[in-house]
């Protein structure tokens, strides 16, 4: 592993192992993670999110590109996965929490980060950019799949997908990113001390966000199916990238071209162990055992899948 790689895996890991350390060791509890969570998540990151946006020009922030190869590799890890899991025989609704783990990355609270130390001045875009396609894509059509699979009893199909994106617009992180891209659009002017404010905030994301995320892993349940939770690990941590990485070279031969750092980010951005709250969705299913292996599985092995595609793609 090369010195330029391991500055940029080492700190990401070491931030975690501290948040696992500190919980393991009873200076902080399962509250004490929720709480700074939720900190980063309704507040760091919308913070991030909105001068990310609002401080560049709308033709700097928003690549069609970018998002369309995002949003083809998310949409083909769905299929394949849901293929995969229903050919192995798994019950809807373990089947459904399996496609979540393999399809939503964890993009504010590994990615960022990530980003962060290999494409500082793209970052933000970056989050915003994967954000937009998570939010309203990829996730809303996870969810309507665990909701299929619990049965949705009285509520028709249009008003359960309605009341899901309406939760995603909800989301702090979401007012953050679209209010930051209307003034973009608008090209408003936005004064410096207000500037500072969000930067500051925004610099508070990225440690934070690492040392929550090894907190929670340290409270994690144990229990569930662990082979299956290793084949959501894999799915998420090869497949996913892999499809994205097909979609990329489908994009460019279409004729939308990708810079060398978009297509590397957005492979990256496939690449991350899945997303904060999986355990918390697949909970509601009933399946968090295995969501939480996996989960576990995924963020250690990314230490060495994430430094194989760094030493690939930068």
């Amino acid at each position: 592993m090369s010195t330029d790689i391991l500055a940029i895996t080492f700190p990401i890991y070491a931030a975690i192992a501290i948040g696992y350390l500190v919980v393991k060791l009873g200076w902080f509890g399962q509250s004490d993670m929720r709480t700074l969570g939720k900190y980063v998540m309704d507040i760091a990151l919308p913070a991030l999110l909105f001068n990310a946006m609002a401080s560049r020009d709308f033709a700097e922030v928003f690549h069609p590109g970018y998002m369309l190869v995002f949003a083809l590799g998310g949409l083909a890890t769905i299929l394949i996965s849901y293929l995969w899991f229903t050919a192995i025989r798994t019950e809807p609704p373990r089947r459904a929490v399996a496609v979540m783990g393999t399809t939503c990355p964890n993009s504010g609270f590994i990615g960022y980060p990530v980003m962060l130390l290999t494409f500082p001045d793209l970052a933000g875009v970056i989050l915003a950019l994967n954000m937009l396609v998570e939010n309203i894509l990829l996730i809303p059509i996870c969810l309507i799949l665990m909701d299929l699979a619990r049965g949705w009893g009285q509520v028709s199909i249009s008003k359960r997908v309605t009341g899901i994106l309406w939760g995603v617009i909800k989301r702090p992180m979401v007012i953050g990113l679209l209010l930051g891209l209307a003034i973009s659009v608008a090209r408003v002017p936005i004064p410096d001390p207000v500037t500072q404010l969000f930067q500051m905030l925004a610099a508070s994301a990225s440690a934070l966000s690492l040392v929550v995320i090894g907190g929670s892993l340290a409270g994690l349940s144990l229990r569930g199916n662990h082979w299956k939770a290793a084949q959501v690990a894999l799915g998420k941590l090869i497949l996913h990238p892999g499809l994205v990485a097909l979609a990329a070279l489908a994009v460019t031969a279409m004729g939308l071209s990708l810079s060398p750092e978009l297509t590397a980010a957005v492979i990256l951005s496939a690449a991350m162990p899945m997303f904060g709250i999986y355990s918390v969705l697949a909970q509601e299913i009933g399946h968090e055992g295995m969501a939480s292996i996996a989960m576990l599985i995924a963020t250690a092995l990314g230490f060495v899948t994430l430094s194989v595609f760094l030493g690939v793609l930068t």
